[in-house]
């Protein structure tokens, strides 16, 4: 799908008005199920399990976090895509099922204008970071050593926002990277930790505990802003890198046709759910900061990073393995 497709079918999202449903008015009038398609235990999965705790007490409903990851979210979003779109199955994923995965893959079952937005509720970044035993202390260290001996390097799996960054950092740098993918942020933090791999592009939280047992050496983060969990750790654009700045959205989707007024409720009450202290706590310890978009504006910021990362992803000649 081009850029121009995108947009036309991100605007949709924004502005599709669906029939009322009969019995929107009682929303919801039956279990939820939250489709997360990354596996259990990553910063995704976690946030939606504190949402979809919050939203059962609010909304006196049943909700339920199913993981359904593969295809670098492929198969939970084509999931949540031919559900009914009445609000009881939404996504609960993040965007590069809509801003990487329109280029990556040729035939998917599933389409943009199969979605709308409900809201896009925080963003993070990653940090990059690298086995003790490479010898690495900085990024421009790793850098050299990419030109000088080339390095492997682990992702959550293909079309990753990991995947990603090991590209942009390639692609910006010309350093010798290789790709290798995991089925998930856990095992590919491991690789690192084994040594199996140099170092890993991952989600921070993951990564954090053995940084500060020694047995990772951090980088640096690719947010704009510095990790809260890692205050001293600079961000790429201060280690003179701006160019490889990236960061991830967290996102719910509802299949395209779902009537307003439903749309409406759930992003009253996960916007609640986010704003509550106990919540922004839980966070902060995944490194994740508030959003809060709805309608036009996460439209266009959905839009916004797909058209950056087409060119990325050309000239690379990234592929999904």
């Amino acid at each position: 799908m081009n850029a121009t497709a995108l947009h036309l079918s991100l605007a949709l999202f924004a502005a599709t008005t669906a029939p009322l449903a009969t019995a929107q008015d009682s929303f919801p009038n039956k279990p939820v199920r939250f489709v997360n398609n990354f596996p259990a235990g990553g910063p995704s999965d976690l946030l939606a399990r504190s949402v979809a705790a919050v939203l059962q007490e609010t909304l006196k409903q049943t909700f339920v976090v199913e993981n359904k990851a593969g295809a670098a979210g492929n198969i939970g979003a084509a999931d949540v895509a031919k559900s009914a779109p009445d609000g009881h199955t939404v996504l609960f994923g993040i965007d590069t099922i809509f801003t990487v995965n329109p280029y990556l893959y040729n035939n998917m079952t599933f389409k943009t204008t199969d979605f709308r937005p409900v809201v896009v509720m925080a963003s993070s970044g990653l940090l990059v970071g690298v086995h003790p035993g490479t010898g690495i202390k900085t990024l421009a260290g790793m850098i050299e050593a990419g030109k000088t001996k080339g390095l492997n390097f682990s992702s959550a799996g293909s079309g990753s926002p990991g995947h990603l960054a090991v590209e942009v950092i390639k692609e910006a740098t010309q350093a010798k990277i290789t790709h290798i993918p995991y089925r998930g942020n856990t095992p590919a933090v491991t690789a690192v930790l084994s040594g199996e791999v140099d170092g890993g592009v991952l989600a921070t939280p993951g990564m954090l505990p053995h940084v500060q047992a020694g047995k990772i050496t951090a980088l640096a983060v690719t947010s704009r802003q510095r990790s809260r969990l890692a205050p001293d750790l600079p961000t790429v654009s201060e280690a003179g890198l701006k160019t490889l700045e990236q960061e991830v959205l967290y996102l719910v989707m509802a299949p395209a046709a779902t009537p307003d007024a439903v749309v409406q409720t759930l992003q009253k009450h996960i916007i609640d759910a986010l704003k509550r202290p106990d919540i922004q706590t839980r966070m902060a310890t995944l490194d994740l900061f508030y959003e809060g978009l709805t309608g036009a504006q996460a439209s266009q910021r959905i839009e916004a990073l797909h058209t950056r990362y087409g060119p990325i992803v050309k000239a690379t000649g990234m592929k999904v393995e």
